[in-house]
């Protein structure tokens, strides 16, 4: 996927559109979270597609759950638990897939610098 350490630095154009494509990987792997979220809170008992959407991303920003989960019921609190370890992986792979490019032009750069 990215270049071998033996190969010159990546043009920047190129570089431009390898964060861009991780960007996109990144979005959408967050936006099918939101929506396992959303879809999975209202399934649950949450009322209204706004108070899902809320907890969704609140959990998914790892801010955790907005209002008293002991008032929700047993599924919502289940539900709640399990997406909310869910969230908190993909917020962490999503971040490693936006930053890989960037740290992997750094340690390239470093190592070009190296040899020479």
């Amino acid at each position: 996927m990215f270049e071998h350490h033996h190969q010159p630095l990546l043009p920047r154009g190129k570089f431009v559109a390898r964060l861009v494509r991780n960007a996109v990987i990144a979005f959408v792997m967050l936006a099918a979270a939101m929506g396992i979220g959303i879809v999975g809170f209202l399934l649950t008992g949450t009322r209204g597609l706004v108070n899902a959407f809320l907890q969704a991303s609140m959990l998914l920003g790892g801010m955790g759950p907005v209002g008293e989960l002991n008032k929700q019921s047993d599924a919502a609190k289940v539900f709640a638990s399990f997406y909310a370890l869910f969230a908190g992986v993909v917020f962490l792979v999503s971040v490693g897939v936006l930053l890989a490019p960037v740290i992997h032009r750094l340690m390239h750069r470093f190592h070009l610098a190296d040899d020479k």
